[in-house]
């Protein structure tokens, strides 16, 4: 696209959108401005459909040192140490390109946490496809799981957890949200407000080429398959962004930079526009300064490029010689493009003439607006399930065959692609837990532990009670570990809001995220919104994601998710009243997608996981498993299959059998201890009146289960495991 063919729709604004440009502005943009404003004032970087909404979201906090409106969110673990919180989404791009895709979107989520002055120490991801019997959904997952893990390897992160679901919602727009984790000295904490008139403006990192270019506006677009975006996908360098780490932190301990942001969507345009428009000042650029690959770069190419590992620095009078020199010391460009200056004013030079000249503000704040919403047709029909109807199945097989499907396989393939034991951090990898567990070697023997969830299953039946189960789900993970939720952070996966059913379900789910957050007072510290997720097939489910991060006072203590000797009681702490609605086992044995998914009473999760924190705590569990997906009997089945360990039990009878074994409610944790401690568990969840129920013990090498004197189970553990392997197969 040239300057002289911009139109206002050609760059995704609106005539209304326009008008308001003009009046910000008191004239008409010009083309090259007007391209600004469409990348800025896109979905992607604007916020403008979702802004007015998250507003529900709670965002205090006795830990917290940085809220919404940085490059991360930043919580207090004591010893002087914080650690900086974001969660992305790179959806469209991994649609298109998926190892690119993937790659990048690790590449920017580290340089978000980056940008608060932490060093990046753990990764997390969520990943959405089709069924991956399709062979587009496969290549999709196989290509996103490649370049997750040959970015996070190769640029010394780990990947230490995450989550891969399917369903044929996906199929035309996959989902690729990856969090990730820095640690930071509280005195050492950075922000992107620009300040000191006089200071100057300094571009670090790779060169400025011409990938990228309007990614911003394509991630803010539905994917089409008659389009090719590739050109709108980053390329990145994971050995370049190794060394942006490390020179960006030897840079900001010399006391001498002010302020710092990547130059991610929008790229310098973003960078120079919201710093500036933070610190109430403005700043004068000259694109002849930026390095770049290719010199006969235009304009509007150099500032929307989206090339990967750049920052931007506000650096002191004086210092952006020694500042400018550290880069150049680790094999990185480095030059300075311009000064702040005290008129709130961004002035932008290309070849000595003034290209752009318009106030930070104006492109920084896009116009907020409050979609029309009205509850989907037809969902309250939806939530009608007639059990009783419902044929009778043979429940070791659909254990089987539950343990096989993705949502519940073994995730050990993809896990097995990523370092997660880089940097020497990591307590409990991927896998072993339902969270991950990292020492603060910096302050022991404290330890922080991540967890993820989400499920466009329930959230599409429900999405106010499915957005509330994702985080009572997540924060129980974290408890299975041992760990106080410190904050949350969120990413919002959703279609087009400009449809009033979608825009419904997002501030459903919002409002789901906003009670539940209140209820266990942990504030949502930042987080992603991404919509426009719809392709020729439609819209995805909504699927809120959401992932928590939790202290840990000493790291020795946190529990695994599998059973660890024979002779060990196993309880199941909490609810006991399960439901077939929304479950997988429904959709899978009878494909039906129906019933009200259960809601969480959080006064009692919040008991439920107070006790079983003072548990660990005690030393008196050896494990702990947050019962989700499949129910009580593929928790147990999980929990024997880790070390290989049988055993025997007897479940609460619910009425019916599948209920009881493969029915689903929030706040069901499955533990096991010696016989020992079993009298002191059982007064420690007594008196805070918390569910407990004896289901038997370990021993052997198949796991039995009987419900009302039937016994419906009898396999071996060897069976199971070979079925829960099932993404062997395809993640080779």
């Amino acid at each position: 696209m040239t300057t002289a063919t911009v139109s206002p729709v050609s760059v995704g604004l609106t005539q209304s959108e326009y008008a308001e440009i003009v009046r910000r502005l008191g004239r008409d943009p010009s083309p090259l401005e007007l391209q600004l404003f469409g990348v800025m004032w896109s979905e992607h970087c604007g916020y403008k459909h979702s802004r007015l909404t998250l507003q529900l979201l709670p965002s205090e906090g006795p830990r917290l040192l940085q809220g919404p409106g940085e490059n991360a969110g930043v919580m207090d673990i004591g010893g002087g140490w914080g650690v900086a919180f974001k969660m992305e989404s790179h959806n469209h791009p991994s649609a298109v390109d998926p190892y690119n895709g993937a790659a990048t979107g690790v590449g920017g989520i580290i340089r978000d946490v980056l940008s608060m002055g932490a060093r990046p120490i753990a990764l997390l991801d969520s990943l959405r496809f089709g069924s991956l019997d399709d062979p587009r959904a496969r290549a999709q997952a196989n290509g996103v799981v490649r370049g997750i893990a040959g970015y996070g390897n190769c640029i010394g992160v780990p990947t230490v957890g995450g989550e891969l679901l399917t369903d044929s919602g996906y199929r035309g727009n996959p989902l690729v949200n990856v969090a990730c984790l820095g640690l930071v000295r509280r005195d050492h904490l950075a922000r992107s407000r620009a300040g000191g008139p006089g200071s100057a403006v300094v571009y670090a990192g790779a060169r400025t080429g011409r990938d990228g270019i309007g990614g911003a506006a394509f991630a803010s677009e539905e994917l089409n398959a008659q389009r090719d975006d590739r050109a709108a996908v980053q390329l990145g360098d994971p050995f370049a962004g190794k060394l942006l780490i490390e020179a960006t932190l030897e840079a900001l301990a010399t006391g001498q930079v002010t302020a710092v942001q990547d130059m991610g969507a929008a790229g310098l345009t973003c960078a120079a526009s919201e710093m500036a428009a933070r610190g109430g000042v403005g700043m004068v650029i000259d694109l002849d300064a930026v390095p770049l690959r290719e010199a006969s770069m235009r304009p509007e190419e150099i500032l929307r490029s989206e090339s990967q590992e750049r920052m931007l620095l506000v650096v002191r009078p004086g210092s952006e010689r020694a500042v400018v020199e550290i880069f150049h010391r680790w094999g990185l460009q480095a030059a300075g493009i311009g000064s702040v200056i005290e008129e709130p004013e961004l002035r932008i030079f290309h070849r000595g003439t003034v290209v752009v000249s318009l106030p930070p503000y104006a492109l920084a704040e896009a116009p907020a607006y409050r979609p029309a919403a009205c509850e989907p047709i037809g969902l309250a029909a939806r939530w009608a399930l007639d059990e009783s109807a419902l044929s009778t199945v043979d429940a070791q097989n659909a254990l089987l065959r539950l343990l096989a499907h993705p949502d519940v396989a073994s995730k050990r393939a993809v896990f097995q692609q990523y370092d997660y034991s880089v940097q020497v951090r990591t307590v409990v990898g991927p896998g072993a837990a339902d969270a991950a567990v990292l020492r603060v070697i910096e302050s022991p023997p404290k330890g922080v532990a991540l967890a993820v969830d989400g499920n466009g299953r329930v959230c599409a039946l429900d999405p106010y009670r499915g957005a509330r189960l994702a985080v009572a789900e997540v924060t129980a993970g974290l408890a299975c570990v041992g760990a106080v939720p410190l904050g949350i952070t969120d990413c919002l996966n959703f279609g087009n809001p400009e449809d009033p059913e979608v825009f419904w379900t997002f501030r459903q789910a919002v409002a789901g995220i906003a009670d539940a957050c209140r209820a266990l007072r942990v504030p949502v510290v930042g987080g992603n919104v991404s919509f426009y997720n719809e392709s020729p097939e439609g819209p995805i489910p909504p699927t809120p994601v959401v992932a928590a991060v939790g202290l840990i006072d000493d790291v020795t203590v946190a529990c695994g998710a599998a059973f660890q000797e024979s002779g060990s009681a196993v309880v199941l702490l909490g609810r006991s009243e399960p439901r077939l609605a929304g479950s997988l086992f429904l959709k899978q044995m009878h494909g039906l997608a129906c019933g009200r998914p259960e809601d969480v009473d959080f006064d009692l999760h919040g008991r439920t996981l107070t006790v079983l924190r003072e548990a660990i705590a005690r030393g008196w569990l050896q494990s702990a498993h947050d019962c989700s997906d499949g129910g009580l009997a593929v928790a147990l089945a999980e929990c024997a299959i880790g070390r290989g360990i049988g055993a025997d039990f007897t479940l609460p009878d619910s009425g019916r059998a599948d209920a009881a074994l493969f029915g689903e409610a929030p706040s069901r944790i499955v533990v096991s201890l010696a016989e020992s401690h079993l009298a002191d568990f059982r007064d420690l969840a007594a008196a805070r009146e918390v569910p407990f129920v004896l289901l038997g013990r370990t021993g052997g090498d198949a796991l039995r289960i009987t419900v009302a004197d039937v016994r419906v189970i009898d396999a071996p553990i060897s069976e199971l495991a070979q079925a829960h392997d099932a993404l062997a197969e395809i993640f080779q």
